[in-house]
């Protein structure tokens, strides 16, 4: 009979022994606790669990090796090994230590299983200051703001760490009046360097950059994040020069300084200046990141600059960075937007792990490049596969299908957002209204206007209105200029040009009066025609 396996088994691999323990036969048994706290500081808690995983087959427990197991748990999110944990500690009697009690409630709340948390926290014989904020920043994590302030009030000793979730809590769930209030109740003891940063980032993270600029130059003194702070707020707000103003200010900087710049820029689409800031950072003497490697491929991407991408994925290769999920998918995503699909799809197939913005650039990349049914295969394996579409994977299907005339399928497709729990916006409806119209099928994309949950744009209607002349559906026409006509209001300086598609319509149908009526009423409306222009260049001889 085969032994119930009690631990999950996780994902990992390796080589040898000593890999895995950190010491040879001749040194001695390990300390296992300094071997997963080592693997925890570095980024490593998946070594971590397998570590402990090797200790528990033996039938070794060790008490203080729990909290550690715990914390790993927590940033993997990984619930049912956390679970396991907590069942051993019940089992063990160790359950009611105030710091293994205090890691359970930490556990479960970064798994968003916030009942769980209080269970255990209401359950606990014994508590302190740092049990109570794991317990109020688990509530602040999933957006319960009320028990989060009850559990303050109720709380009979506060340290800075207790007002540093209250705000930075109330901050992340869009409240900045409530976090502000928190921030100016802070006893000045305990107002501190990460207090004032907290407060900043919470400003910024909400686009409030005049309140966030208030506190900023109030700070008595600034870290490193506080700067990246203001410099990633200014740019999500498409203020570069402001952003630009912060940076240039900061007295010594480092990478994390410069990553936010350089982000900045590729969010704001100045890929040139975004490559500019790389070449700058470098002659400084920074080295380039996994966030660095990121912004760079992005701004390649943008800008279709496939050698400097290359460039950068050798410097991935040559400085060991690490490739991440986010690298991976920024390398597939500048490939596939440069047009070398084939190494696009080399590094795509050789991942072991795919996440959506990986399958989202593996896909937009097929579609923008022609290859509309390598882009539907990739739908279809992405919907086998573990990871859920997302809205930008429909919208790079959809575009697909209207690059392969595939109406059918593009039906299907918007058929399918509903299945996933999405809202279709109004460029997936204009894609499918375009493929409709492309197909001759009016008719159908006019009903499918007439249905839409949101008003229809002027690029909707204008989709329509080119494929009535394209296909000389005059009937459609006319019914589609009614509609125009009715919004003309709101339709600004794309008015005009419907009305020239209108007039276009007329006169390939030969219906001269109709055609020269719309002229002059335009000219009466004060709508010039936009004027053509000629490329040809008069010799200078």
């Amino acid at each position: 009979m085969r032994r119930r396996r009690i631990w999950p088994k996780l994902p990992l691999k390796f080589t040898t022994y000593n890999q895995i323990y950190g010491f040879s036969h001749t040194t001695g048994p390990p300390n296992w606790s300094l071997l997963i706290k080592t693997r925890i500081s570095q980024g490593s808690p998946k070594e971590a669990l397998l570590i402990y995983n090797r200790i528990r087959s033996r039938g070794i427990y060790i008490l203080g090796l729990v909290p550690q197991i715990l914390k790993a748990c927590s940033s993997l999110c990984f619930l049912n090994y956390g679970m396991a944990v907590h069942g051993e500690a019940i089992k063990s009697g160790v359950h009611f230590d105030v710091l293994v009690g205090t890691s359970m409630v930490d556990m479960y709340a970064k798994c968003r299983e916030i009942f769980d948390a209080r269970k255990v926290f209401d359950e606990m014989p014994e508590t302190n200051v740092v049990t109570w904020n794991a317990m109020i920043g688990g509530c602040l994590k999933n957006g319960d703001v009320a028990s989060a302030s009850l559990l303050f009030d109720r709380m009979s000793e506060r340290n800075s760490v207790t007002w540093i979730e209250m705000i930075d809590g109330f901050a992340r769930c869009g409240e900045t009046v409530s976090a502000r209030q928190f921030f100016d109740r802070v006893p000045m003891e305990l107002k501190n360097l990460v207090t004032w940063t907290v407060m900043v980032d919470g400003y910024s993270s909400n686009g409030e950059m005049e309140a966030a600029k208030e506190v900023f130059e109030l700070m008595p003194q600034r870290n490193f994040f506080a700067w990246s702070s203001m410099i990633s707020g200014y740019c999500k707000k498409g203020d570069v020069k402001e952003a630009e103003a912060i940076f240039k200010r900061i007295p010594v900087r480092n990478l994390v300084n410069w990553n936010s710049m350089i982000s900045g820029y590729v969010q704001n689409g100045l890929s040139e200046e975004a490559l500019k800031a790389f070449v700058k950072m470098r002659a400084e003497g920074f080295e380039p990141d996994e966030v660095t490697a990121v912004s760079v491929l992005s701004a390649c991407a943008q800008s279709g600059l496939l050698d400097v991408g290359r460039e950068m994925h050798h410097m991935i290769v040559n400085k060991h960075i690490h490739c991440n999920l986010f690298v991976i998918s920024a390398l597939v995503d500048m490939y596939a937007k440069c047009g070398d699909l084939n190494n696009a799809r080399l590094i795509f197939e050789g991942m072991m792990q795919r996440n959506t913005a990986c399958w989202n650039a593996m896909i937009s990349g097929f579609a923008v490049h022609g290859q509309c049914k390598e882009a539907l295969e990739s739908f279809a394996r992405m919907e086998r596969s573990n990871e859920r579409p997302d809205n930008i994977t429909f919208l790079s299907v959809l575009s697909a299908c209207g690059h392969g005339g595939f109406v059918d399928e593009g039906i299907e497709v918007l058929s399918k957002m509903e299945k996933y729990g999405l809202a279709a916006n109004i460029k997936h409806y204009g894609c499918l209204v375009d493929l409709l119209a492309r197909a001759g099928r009016l008719k159908e994309a006019y009903d499918l206007i007439k249905k839409m949950p949101m008003e229809p744009n002027d690029m909707v209607w204008g989709a329509i209105l080119g494929a009535c002349r394209t296909h000389l559906d005059m009937e459609m026409a006319e019914e589609v200029a009614k509609e125009i006509n009715t919004l003309s209001s709101n339709m600004g300086s794309s008015q005009n040009q419907h009305y020239v598609s209108m007039s276009n319509i007329y006169a390939a149908s030969e219906r001269w009066e109709k055609a020269e009526r719309l002229r002059l009423m335009m000219v009466n409306e004060g709508l010039e025609k936009t004027p053509g222009r000629s490329s040809f260049m008069p010799s200078s001889s």
